[in-house]
């Protein structure tokens, strides 16, 4: 398990699964409750970043407070 933080970005937390198992990597957002997942560190990094900012989105739209 990896935990990566960077200025102005929520803390996620990334996930290595077995050699075998498909995809290679699962990554979680725990302050919004949402993961995503990919064949490689890069690929999930950036499904978890574009799937923040739409559920972000999301819950402005509909008038939602976005947890800090």
């Amino acid at each position: 398990m990896i935990e990566l933080r960077r200025a102005n970005m929520r803390k996620v937390i990334i996930h290595r699964t077995e050699p075998d198992e498909e995809p290679g990597f699962w990554i979680e957002c725990p302050s919004l409750g949402i993961a995503s997942e990919g064949d490689t560190i890069e690929e999930a990094i950036a499904m978890i970043r574009e799937a923040i900012e739409l559920h972000i989105e999301d819950l402005i739209a509909h008038g939602d407070p976005v947890p800090a």
